[in-house]
């Protein structure tokens, strides 16, 4: 084994074998078997300091995750490209069929932040991320126009801004829209707070970002 692997990931990998792996066996040897079939796709930010499986208690097989800068979703196009969040959409809805997506924020989020501080200028630093979080650009638009929160922090603000755009673009893709038409799938929005741990859902209506009801079952 090449001694420049990282010696923490062997760690956890060992402490995975002895507890995770034990704990899941069956279900592992089942999913290996038969393949995997969850029923929610999550788009999260690939920020190291959240994780969906961790945040829903989620084990093997359950949640189709895709991680990216911001949590967030491309509108639909048909260009040559490599779109990997797309594909990754495509994929969950008509292979796996799943039956909700929910697109996770989260606080002080970095990629939110670059594009709050650099939505001036005409270019940010680097090869992809400024073209990236442009995608932000029709979020922060609408935010100026009709403000839906009252609320004084502009990141969060953004953050929020940002979920909701990405729920927009979901529904430019076509098998995205057509299976909400058929009530086969439903899209959300959500926010986690990553130093409290509070979760946020988005209520679909009124587009207003509410805490999950968490509180009277947690035991202290």
């Amino acid at each position: 084994m090449s001694n420049s692997f990282p010696r923490n990931l062997i760690d956890g990998y060992i402490k995975y074998l002895k507890k995770g792996y034990v704990r899941y066996k069956e279900t592992q040897e089942h999913l290996a078997v038969y393949g995997q079939k969850p029923d929610v796709m999550v788009i999260s930010c690939c920020d190291s300091r959240v994780t969906p499986e961790g945040v829903f208690a989620a084990g093997p097989g359950e949640l189709f995750v895709m991680r990216n800068v911001a949590n967030l979703v491309p509108p639909y196009e048909s260009t040559e490209g490599q779109h990997g969040t797309s594909a990754a959409i495509e994929y969950a809805v008509r292979a796996l069929k799943v039956k909700h997506i929910v697109v996770m924020g989260h606080a002080k989020c970095g990629g939110v932040q670059a594009f709050r501080e650099n939505a001036n200028a005409r270019t940010i630093d680097g090869d992809f991320i400024g073209r990236w979080i442009k995608l932000l650009e029709p979020a922060a638009i609408a935010m100026a126009c009709m403000p839906v929160d009252k609320i004084d922090d502009p990141q969060l603000a953004m953050e929020y801004a940002g979920v909701r755009q990405s729920l927009k673009n979901l529904r430019t893709f076509p098998f995205v829209e057509e299976a909400i038409v058929g009530e086969e799938l439903s899209l959300h929005g959500a926010w986690f707070d990553i130093g409290s741990g509070e979760l946020r859902v988005m209520e679909p209506e009124s587009e207003v970002f509410e805490t999950a009801p968490s509180a009277a079952f947690m035991e202290i």
